[in-house]
C-alpha cells in the first residue's frame, strides 16, 4: 500500500509514545489536543489555490497517537491501497500541507480543525469525531474519589493555555472549585516532567493523557486512575468530550463524493475493528509507528476512547466543546464559532 512513514522529531504535544529503559518514564509529550497550538497563524494562513486531487487517491494526514489509532486496520486492509497515508509526529507539520491542498484529509485535533476552518474561509469541514477524551487524573494515593476531593490539592499537568488546560478550568469549575483559589495547578512542558514529579514524591496528583497513562501505570507502584475526565466533563457539560476529528478539504469531497463516502465507510469499520481486535490494532500501531510498542497499545485502546461519529451527535457534541473553548480563549478555536457548513452531511 502507498504508506510513507515519516519518522520526525517530536517537538509539541502529539502523543507519540515510545518506551524507555526499566524503571524511566515513557516518552511523550502531552496531549494531541494541544497540538493545535502548536500551529503558528502564519503558517495557517498559507492558503492558496488548491491543486487537482492527486491521482493517487485520497492523501490522508495521520499524527502518532490516539487520534490515528482507529486508521491503521484500513491502512492495512485491501481498500487502504487505494489511499496515500502518511504519518506525521506534529501538528504544525500537516497545517501547512493541508491548507495549501497537498493533503486532502487530516486526523487531528478537534480544535485545530476549527481554526482551519476560519483561516482557510470555511474550505475545510470535519467530517467525523474520532477520538474522545484522553486525559485522566491520576494519584499515587487514594484521596481523590470524585472532582470536589481535589480541592486544595496541586495537580501536575501539561497544556497551559492549550485544551487541556481549559478542559480541567472547565470541570473544577463546574463542581464549585476554583481553579485559581482551591487548588494549585502547575503545568510542566511534557507529560514526562509531570509524571517525573509524582515518581520523586514532589506530587501525588497529575492529569495526563492516554497512551502515556497506560505506561505510566506500570512504572510507578501505587500509581491508580482517580477520574475519567471525558466521564467528568459529560457530566457538567450534557455532551462528550472531543478530542480528535477527520478534517476534510472541501474541494476533495466535490470531486468525487462516491470515493469519499467510501473512505469513511472503511474508516469505521475500521474503528470497529480497534475496539474488538485489539491484539491485532495494536500490532498494526506498531507496525505503522503510531504507538512504539503493541503491548502498550494493547492495554490503551480501551482506554483510548476511539470512535467514529459523525451526523448531528457529532455536531452536538463539537459545538458544545468549541463553545467552552471560545468561552476561555477565543483564539483556541480561531477567533470565531464554525457555521453550520463546517459539520460535514449535517
Amino acid at each position: 500500500m502507498k504508506f510513507k512513514r515519516i519518522l520526525t522529531a517530536v517537538t509539541a504535544a502529539a502523543l507519540c509514545i515510545s518506551l524507555a529503559g526499566c524503571g524511566g518514564a515513557a516518552s511523550s509529550s502531552s496531549s494531541e489536543a494541544a497540538t493545535a497550538e502548536s500551529a503558528p497563524e502564519s503558517t495557517v494562513a498559507e492558503a492558496t489555490a488548491s491543486p487537482e486531487t492527486a491521482a493517487e487517491g485520497l492523501r490522508v494526514a495521520g499524527l502518532k497517537g490516539p487520534t490515528t489509532m482507529g486508521l491503521v486496520n484500513l491502512m492495512n486492509s485491501e481498500e487502504g491501497a487505494d489511499y496515500n497515508f502518511t504519518m506525521y509526529g506534529a501538528a504544525d507539520e500537516i497545517v501547512p500541507l493541508l491548507v495549501k491542498g497537498e493533503l486532502d484529509a487530516a486526523a487531528i485535533p478537534a480544535n485545530l480543525a476549527a481554526t482551519l476552518y476560519q483561516k482557510t474561509n470555511g474550505q475545510v469541514e470535519v467530517a467525523c469525531v474520532n477520538t474522545l477524551g484522553v486525559l485522566y487524573i491520576v494519584e499515587n494515593g487514594d484521596t481523590v474519589q470524585s472532582v470536589a476531593d481535589l480541592k486544595g490539592q496541586t495537580i501536575v499537568t501539561t497544556g497551559k493555555g492549550t485544551t487541556p488546560e481549559y478542559v480541567l478550568r472547565y470541570v473544577l469549575s463546574q463542581n464549585g472549585v476554583d481553579p485559581d483559589n482551591d487548588v494549585t495547578i502547575e503545568y510542566c512542558s511534557e507529560a514526562t516532567e509531570a509524571l517525573s514529579q509524582v515518581q520523586a514524591g514532589q506530587a501525588t496528583i497529575a492529569m495526563l493523557p492516554q497512551p502515556f497513562v497506560t505506561s505510566a501505570l506500570s512504572q510507578v507502584e501505587g500509581l491508580r486512575v482517580a477520574l475519567d475526565m471525558n466521564e467528568e466533563w459529560e457530566k457538567v457539560a450534557g455532551s462528550q468530550l472531543v478530542t480528535g476529528v477527520l478534517v476534510v478539504r472541501k474541494d476533495a469531497v466535490e470531486a468525487d463524493p462516491e470515493a469519499f463516502t467510501a473512505f469513511l465507510d472503511g474508516y469505521a469499520a475500521s474503528v470497529e475493528a480497534a475496539n474488538t481486535d485489539l491484539e491485532g490494532t495494536a500490532a498494526l500501531c506498531e507496525t505503522y509507528g503510531i504507538v512504539a510498542k503493541a503491548a502498550l497499545a494493547q492495554k490503551a485502546l480501551p482506554e483510548c476512547n476511539i470512535v467514529f461519529e459523525t451526523g448531528e451527535q457529532m455536531k452536538t457534541d463539537l459545538v458544545n466543546y468549541f463553545q467552552v473553548l471560545y468561552d476561555a480563549d477565543p483564539s483556541s478555536v480561531g477567533g470565531a464559532l464554525p457555521a453550520d457548513d463546517f459539520y460535514y452531511g449535517v
